[in-house]
C-alpha cells in the first residue's frame, strides 16, 4: 500500500514523456498466486522530450524477475529497481526493446487494481494507474501503443481467455494448459489494457455496422447466469446503432465483449473491445432486477460503449483532462437514454442527481473545477463534478451553438483528434472552428469551482405592455471573477397558458447571459406574466427569484416545459420544508394549497404520463433540504418538517392515491416489460402506496403486505418491502426475514435488502447495521456489499448518520479505517460522506470533526484516504 505523503501533481507542470512506446507484446501466464508477466516494450526517445534523460518506468508493488535490453540481460549497475519504479540511467539514444518479467499475486490483490481474481475469475482494472501493478511501464495516458497479448492458463480453471482487440490465435500450451493471442490494432494508453480468464458462460449475437463490418457481440457472466445477460447484450446493439445515427460513429473491431465480475471498485470500465463490468450493471431478470436496474444497465452499457470514441480512439492527454472523456461520454449516454425512454423524465432524473451529488460537492471542502489544476491522488477525482457537471458543460455548448453546429463541432473534433491524446482546448477549438464562435469566455466553466448563482427580478409595466427581467450572476467565494457564459432557455406563461415571447435578444428561446448583470425587455405582453426560466435546466446554476407560490403553481398547470412544471412543484415544497425546518411549524394553508394543485394535476394528467406524475409527487429529499439551507443544519428538524408535509399532502390526496393504485394495476397475466411506459405505471402506483403510509399507516401496511406476497416483479416487491421497513414492528421484521430467505443465493438482490435496512430512520438502525455486518451475505472485501450497507447508511440516512451523539460518524469512521488496509479506493469513497460536515449545527459539527481527527491519527493511512481527509479538514 502506498502510504507515503503524496506529491501534488500540477497541470502547469505537464511536459511530454521523454520516451514513447510503439508496441507492447505481453505474455501473461495466469496462476492464482504467482502469475508471470513478460513484457516486450518497443521504446524510442521522444523528439519533444529531454534528450538523454533517464528512463523512469512506473511500478506499484511489483517483483522484478528478469530484465533485458534488446535481448541481453542488463547488468545490475545499469538500472535501479524498487517496487514502485524501474530506472535506466543511460538508455540507448535510438529505438530499443526492453523485456521485463514480473511476478504478481492476483489472489492477494484486495485493492482490485491491476490484475486480480474475483470469484475465481482473473480480471484487470487499470484506470487510472493500475497497469503499473502488472508490469513496469510509462503509465500515463499520453503514451499510446499497439498491444499484442498472449494469455496462458490452466484450461480447467480458465477455459475462457479474453483480451483487447481481435482474437488472432489459440491452442494448447502443455499438459492441461492453453493459450489465446489477442491483437489490438488501435494505439491506446496503458489504462485501457484488459484481460480476463475464467469459467464463464455467455450470450452472443452479431451486429453489422453502417460501414458493413460484421461484429461479434458477447456478454460473459458467471456460470448459470447467462439468461440474465440478454438485456445487456441487446443494450449493446441499441447503443451501437444509436451512435452511428446520432454521432456518425461506427465500431472499429471484429468483436466487442462485455464481462461481468462480482468484485469491482466502480461501475464498469471501457477497455478497448473488452469492457469489464460490475455485475450489478449487467445481470437482470424480472425476478431479481428493478425498473431502475434495467435503466441503469442500459445507460452504463451505453456509456462504456460510447467511450470507444470519446475516451479510447480519442483519449485524454493527462488526467487533468478527465472530464474530456467522462463528462462528454456522460452527456452522450444521457442523450441515448433520453431517446430510448422519456426525455422529460430522464432530464429530471439527471438534474436530481446533479443537485444531490454535485451541488454539495461544489459547496464543500472537496470542491474542485471540472478540470482541476492539481491533484494528489487521481482516484479521488472521479467525482460528480467531473462526470455530471462535465456533462452539463457539453449540454450548454449544444444549447449555445444549436444542434446543427454542435454536430458539426463533434465531427470536427473526431476528425482532428482521432488517435490522439487530446485536451479541453482541442475539444473547444473544434467547435470554435465549426461554428465560427469565440468560446474563450465559455472555457471558464472548466476552470471555476463552485455553483454559480443567478438572481432574477421581474417587473411588469401595464401601460407599456412590457415586462423586464434583470439577471445578476455571481460565484460564491469568487466575487471578482469574470462572468461566465450562461445560456438561459426561457419563456413566459400566463394564467391561460404560454405567452408569445417578443424580445430581439432571445433567439430560439435562449438568452445568453454573458455579463455580470443584464436586463431583457419583452414587448406586447398583455397581462402580467410568470417567467419560465432555465427551461430544461439549461445551465447548472442556483436560481434566486422571489416568486409567489401561486405563480409557481401557474407554471405547474400551464408551462410547456416539463422540467419547469416539475420544478414549480419542487420549489413550493422546498419553501415549505425550509420554513418548517426553521420554525418547527408547517404552514398548513400553503401546504393545503399545494395539495390542491397536485390534486388538479393528478386528475388531469396522472394516467397520461405516470412516470412524470410520480416525479411531480416526490418531495425534495432530506438531503436536498439540507443543501438548500446550507448552514447550521439540524437533520432531525428537517426530518420532522418533511414528515409533516408528507402527512398533509397525503391527507388531501389519499382517495386519489387509492384510485390510482386501482387504475394502474396490471391485469392478471400481464407479461413483464422493462420499457419506460410499464416502468412509469409501476413508479406512480408505488409512489401512491408510499405516500399513503403518511396518512393511513395501517391500511398502507396491509396493502404492502398483500403486494409483497403477490408481486411478480422485483420493483413491486421491493417497493412493498420499503414501505414495511419504515414501520418498526413484527410486520417489518417478518417481511425482511422472508425476503432474505427467498433471495439468500442472490447477492445483488440482498444488496437492496441491506440498503433498505441501512436507511431506516430509527435509533436502533446502528445496532441493526452491526448485526448485518456479520450476516453471511455481507463482506468487507466486496465493494457492492460495502456500498449497499455502509454507503447507503452514510448517504441515505441523514438523521442516523448525523446522530447528535456521534455514533453514526464513528461507525463510518471504523469502516473507513478497516477498508483502508485492504481497499483504499473504496475507503476514500466512504469518507466523502463527511464532505458537508461544516454545514451542520455546532454540536454535530464538533463530533464530526472529532471523528475525522481520530481517523487522521491512525497510523499508515493510504494516499487515497489521506488525500480526502486532508481536503475535508482543510476546507
Amino acid at each position: 500500500m502506498r502510504t507515503e505523503t503524496p506529491i501534488a501533481i500540477r497541470l502547469e507542470d505537464y511536459r511530454p514523456s521523454d520516451y514513447l512506446i510503439g508496441t507492447v507484446a505481453l505474455d501473461v501466464a495466469l496462476h492464482p498466486t504467482a502469475t508471470r508477466v513478460r513484457a516486450e516494450i518497443g521504446l524510442r526517445p521522444n523528439p519533444d522530450g529531454r534528450a538523454g534523460a533517464p528512463l523512469v518506468l512506473d511500478g506499484d508493488d511489483l517483483t522484478l524477475t528478469d530484465l533485458r535490453l534488446d535481448g541481453t540481460p542488463l547488468a545490475a549497475e545499469a538500472y535501479a529497481v524498487t517496487p514502485s519504479n524501474l530506472t535506466l540511467t543511460h538508455p540507448p539514444a535510438g529505438p530499443f526493446t526492453l523485456t521485463i518479467e514480473t511476478e504478481i499475486d492476483p489472489t492477494a490483490n484486495t485493492k482490485l487494481m491491476g490484475l486480480y481474481r474475483s470469484n475465481g475469475v482473473y480480471c484487470t482494472q487499470c484506470e487510472a494507474d493500475g497497469f503499473r501493478r502488472i508490469t513496469y511501464f510509462l503509465d500515463r495516458p499520453d503514451v499510446m501503443a499497439v498491444y499484442t497479448t498472449r494469455i496462458e492458463a490452466d484450461r480447467a480453471e480458465a477455459p475462457v481467455l479474453l483480451g483487447n482487440g481481435n482474437p488472432m490465435e489459440a491452442g494448447e500450451a502443455g499438459p492441461g494448459r492453453h493459450y489465446a493471442i489477442w491483437h489490438d490494432p488501435h494505439p491506446k494508453p496503458a489504462y485501457l489494457f484488459a484481460l480476463v480468464g475464467g469459467r464463464l458462460d455467455h450470450v452472443q449475437r452479431d451486429f453489422t455496422t453502417s460501414e458493413g463490418r460484421r461484429v461479434a457481440l458477447a456478454v460473459y457472466v458467471e456460470p448459470g447466469k447467462a439468461a440474465r445477460a440478454d438485456y445487456a447484450l441487446e443494450a449493446v446493439a441499441r447503443a451501437m446503432a444509436w451512435d452511428e445515427t446520432v454521432f456518425g460513429r461506427a465500431y472499429d473491431l471484429d468483436v466487442f465483449n462485455v464481462v461481468a465480475v462480482s468484485d469491482f471498485n466502480m461501475g464498469a470500465m471501457e477497455n478497448k473491445g473488452l469492457n469489464i463490468f460490475n455485475d450489478r450493471y449487467v445481470l437482470a431478470s424480472p425476478e431479481t432486477a428493478t425498473d431502475a436496474d434495467y435503466a441503469a444497465i442500459e445507460a452504463i452499457i451505453a456509456h462504456e460503449y460510447f467511450h470507444n470514441w470519446t475516451g479510447n480512439r480519442i483519449t485524454c492527454r493527462d488526467w487533468f483532462q478527465l472530464c474530456l472523456k467522462e463528462g462528454l461520454t456522460v452527456f452522450r449516454d444521457q442523450e441515448f437514454s433520453s431517446d430510448m425512454r422519456s426525455r422529460a423524465v430522464h432530464r429530471i432524473g439527471e438534474v436530481r442527481t446533479l443537485r444531490a451529488r454535485q451541488f454539495p460537492e461544489d459547496a464543500g471542502p472537496l470542491a474542485h473545477p471540472v478540470r482541476p489544476r492539481q491533484y494528489a491522488e487521481i482516484n479521488n477525482f472521479y467525482t460528480a463534478t467531473v462526470y455530471e457537471k462535465g456533462a452539463e458543460i457539453v449540454r450548454m455548448l449544444r444549447t449555445l451553438l444549436g444542434a446543427q453546429a454542435f454536430r458539426a463541432g463533434m465531427d470536427r473534433y473526431f476528425a482532428d483528434n482521432d488517435g490522439r491524446a487530446a485536451t479541453v482546448e482541442d475539444f473547444l477549438a473544434a467547435f470554435a472552428a465549426a461554428s465560427g464562435r469565440d468560446l474563450d469566455a465559455f472555457a471558464r466553466w472548466y476552470e471555476r469551482p463552485g455553483t454559480p448563482r443567478v438572481a432574477v427580478q421581474g417587473a411588469y409595466d401595464a401601460d407599456a405592455r412590457s415586462y423586464r427581467l434583470t439577471f445578476r450572476q455571481s460565484l460564491p467565494g469568487a466575487p471578482d471573477s469574470p462572468p461566465l457564459t450562461i445560456p438561459v432557455s426561457l419563456g413566459l406563461v400566463g394564467s391561460g397558458g404560454p405567452l408569445a415571447v417578443v424580445c430581439d435578444r432571445v433567439r430560439d428561446g435562449v438568452f445568453v447571459l454573458e455579463r455580470a448583470s443584464d436586463t431583457l425587455t419583452f414587448t406586447d405582453v398583455a397581462t402580467p406574466p410568470v417567467p419560465s426560466l432555465f427551461r430544461g435546466f439549461s445551465a447548472p446554476v442556483r436560481i434566486e427569484m422571489d416568486m409567489a407560490d401561486a405563480d409557481r403553481l401557474v407554471l405547474l398547470r400551464h408551462d410547456s416545459d416539463p422540467f419547469n412544471r416539475w420544478q414549480a412543484a419542487q420549489s413550493v415544497a422546498m419553501r415549505l420544508l425550509v420554513q418548517g425546518t426553521r420554525s418547527g411549524i408547517l404552514a398548513k394553508e400553503a401546504a393545503e394549497a399545494l395539495a390542491g394543485a397536485l390534486a388538479a394535476f393528478l386528475d388531469g394528467e396522472a394516467l397520461a404520463d405516470p412516470a412524470f406524475a410520480a416525479l411531480v409527487l416526490a418531495l425534495p429529499s432530506e438531503a436536498d433540504v439540507a443543501n438548500e439551507i446550507g448552514a447550521e443544519i439540524d437533520p432531525d428538524a428537517i426530518h420532522r418538517a418533511r414528515h409533516a408535509l408528507r402527512r398533509t399532502l397525503a391527507a388531501g390526496l389519499a382517495e386519489r392515491f387509492r384510485h390510482l393504485r386501482d387504475a394502474l394495476a396490471d391485469a392478471p397475466g400481464t407479461p413483464f416489460s422493462p420499457d419506460a411506459a410499464s416502468a412509469g405505471r409501476r413508479a406512480l402506483r408505488n409512489a401512491a402506496l408510499d405516500l399513503l403510509t403518511a396518512t393511513d399507516p395501517d391500511g398502507a401496511t396491509a396493502q404492502a403486505e398483500a403486494q409483497m406476497a403477490g408481486a411478480t416483479t422485483m420493483t413491486d416487491r421491493l417497493a412493498a418491502l420499503s414501505v414495511l421497513a419504515q414501520r418498526p414492528g413484527p410486520a417489518c421484521e417478518n417481511a425482511l426475514a422472508r425476503f432474505a430467505e427467498t433471495y439468500r443465493a442472490e447477492p445483488l438482490v440482498l444488496d437492496k435488502w441491506l440498503a433498505i435496512q441501512a436507511t431506516i430512520p430509527e435509533s436502533d438502525t446502528l445496532e441493526r447495521i452491526r448485526r448485518l455486518q456479520v450476516h453471511p451475505t455481507f463482506s468487507m472485501t466486496n465493494p457492492n456489499r460495502v456500498r449497499a450497507l455502509i454507503g447507503s447508511f452514510s448517504m441515505g440516512n441523514p438523521t442516523q448518520f448525523n446522530r447528535a451523539d456521534g455514533a453514526g460518524y464513528r461507525l463510518v469512521g471504523e469502516t473507513v479505517l478497516a477498508l483502508d488496509r485492504t481497499n483504499p479506493q473504496v475507503a476514500a469513497r466512504m469518507l466523502t460522506a463527511f464532505g458537508s460536515w461544516r454545514m451542520l449545527e455546532p454540536g454535530r459539527r464538533d463530533v464530526a470533526r472529532s471523528t475525522l481527527l481520530e481517523i487522521r491519527a491512525a497510523p499508515g493511512l493510504s494516499r487515497d484516504v489521506g488525500d480526502i481527509l486532508g481536503r475535508t479538514l482543510a476546507g
